[in-house]
């Protein structure tokens, strides 16, 4: 039986095209059961419908805290019983209830080396830093925002013509839409577990995150 995946965004849906390509293609062996976003105009919500994906909105602004927009969050999530969540550029911190209940089924993508720069502007930052080396994470959503295990990292060089749209560009292109499908793909499999705080791949605790060397043809 494919697993159930549900994926939150709240803009454009870049990843979220991946995914859907990801799934529909089958390297990625789930049923992609729902969208779900924050904001009512996020344009990924276009582009699942067209797709044939049931889509849903709750919307931060009509709760008047953040708790209450989480219960209704996973309210929702609950009627989809997804096994895998994959927030796919959802600009919302999630309370610990949240997390805690869906802890070990929920993948994050962000745009840096982690532990390097969690939260916003991460590109700006890794400019203003002078790095060499920039690309994005997948990790494991935890309490602590950004630091849950992590699981695959890709990277780049930079250049002296990087700027932060650039980058930022750069980062989506060369890393992101290869790595977050993958780790879908092999979370989808029963490949990637988090266990006891630590992400597991094919049984073994990861002591350092995985690299692009490791992605398969299809995701390269």
């Amino acid at each position: 039986m494919s697993a159930r995946l549900v994926v939150l965004i709240s803009g454009r849906g870049r990843n979220l095209r991946a995914l859907i390509e990801a799934v529909a293609d089958r390297r990625i062996d789930a049923e992609l059961v729902a969208v779900i976003s924050n904001r009512a105009d996020a344009e990924g919500l276009a582009y699942a419908r067209d797709a044939g994906i049931a889509t849903e909105v709750v919307a931060h602004g009509d709760y008047s805290t953040r708790a209450d927009f989480d219960a209704a969050l996973a309210n929702c999530l609950r009627r989809h019983a997804p096994d895998i969540v994959a927030l796919a550029g959802f600009m919302r911190v999630l309370g610990d209830d949240f997390v805690r209940e869906f802890s070990g089924r929920m993948l994050n993508i962000h745009p840096s080396l982690l532990p390097k720069y969690p939260g916003l502007h991460t590109h700006r930052r890794a400019l203003a830093a002078g790095d060499t080396e920039h690309g994005a994470t997948v990790h494991f959503v935890t309490l602590e925002v950004d630091g849950g295990a992590r699981v695959i990292q890709g990277a780049f060089k930079c250049t002296a013509q990087d700027d932060e749209a650039r980058l930022a560009e750069r980062v989506m292109q060369e890393v992101e839409l290869h790595i977050y499908p993958q780790a879908v793909c092999w979370m989808a499999r029963g490949e990637l577990r988090l266990v006891d705080g630590a992400a597991h791949f094919r049984g073994a605790p990861l002591a350092q995150p995985l690299s692009m060397q490791q992605l398969e043809d299809a995701f390269k």
